[in-house]
């Protein structure tokens, strides 16, 4: 069975930027009462093109939505104690309400010590295992940018949660397992998968709402859809392919992001507003 209509377009694009721009009001509105415009502060390890990229295109957002911008560029050779006193300075420094380490950062890094270096309440990239607990128990706290972003896209589509079978392929800790988190808050039934797992398209076929975050392009077809299915691919790899094999899902899902332009600008423009969130925080507690 198919859908007689191909899966209408989550996009992304244009929600990211009002989300964009709701953040940019915040910041003026803050810098105009207290003099102080909202950090972010980008490290970036070594030069990957992809990661120098991805670190520019979010520098430049942050100058269009008012928000300062402080990078620190770090040799590849750095140490991981190297770059843990880097992340603890910026920590401490009250000119700096949100912190980004840009991942990865090189094999030779102890890549989990460097995340919690960042002081939870400038974890604006939801990286820390304080900001996991808090996505997990439902408590105040920075989310997963990606996983936001995510469940930002459902609400702004309609796609109710509650009682739903979610499949969430892909366990990666700023991704996958906190998507299945923030599902689970919302009351939906939460299966985790991943490459590995033995009958994976089985699973998949189950899945009211699938979110595709392993990592390898077209992972999963078409044919392992359901017929009505939301599908969310959180993948990006070489030549803008997402983890699904988008034209075979399309004619299945009822919902369905595209790559580019689905999952990706909600990521950033989440970052941004949990960055003027954080700003507000810090100069409300003085």
């Amino acid at each position: 069975m198919t859908q007689t209509q191909p899966a209408r377009l989550m996009e992304g694009t244009h929600l990211a930027r009002r989300i964009i721009g709701t953040g940019a009001a915040a910041a003026d509105r803050l810098r105009q009462r207290t003099g102080t415009a909202p950090c972010l502060a980008t490290v970036l390890v070594g030069d990957d093109p992809a990661s120098v990229t991805y670190v520019r295109m979010k520098r430049a957002r942050c100058e269009q939505a008012g928000i300062r911008s402080r990078h620190v560029a770090l040799p590849a050779s750095v140490s991981t104690g190297g770059l843990v006193e880097t992340i603890t300075a910026l920590s401490e420094d009250p000119d700096v309400h949100g912190i980004l380490l840009q991942h990865p950062v090189g094999p030779h890094i102890d890549e989990r010590a460097a995340f919690e270096a960042i002081a939870p309440e400038k974890d604006v990239d939801g990286v820390t295992t304080h900001s996991f607990a808090a996505m997990a128990f439902g408590l105040p706290g920075f989310v997963s940018c990606t996983p936001g972003g995510i469940m930002r896209l459902l609400d702004a589509y309609g796609v109710g949660l509650s009682g739903k079978h979610a499949v969430v392929v892909g366990r990666s800790a700023i991704l996958g397992k906190p998507a299945g988190m923030l599902l689970l808050g919302r009351d939906a039934t939460v299966t985790y998968c991943h490459s590995r797992t033995t009958g994976l398209s089985g699973l998949v076929r189950e899945a009211d709402v699938l979110i595709a975050a392993v990592g390898r392009p077209r992972f999963i077809e078409g044919a392992a859809i359901k017929p009505g299915a939301v599908v969310i691919d959180a993948g990006y790899n070489p030549g803008n392919v997402g983890d699904v094999d988008f034209e075979s899902a399309r004619e299945r899902a009822s919902l369905i992001t595209p790559v580019p332009g689905g999952v990706g600008p909600m990521t950033i423009a989440v970052l941004l507003a949990q960055t003027v969130e954080a700003a507000e925080r810090q100069l409300a507690a003085g």
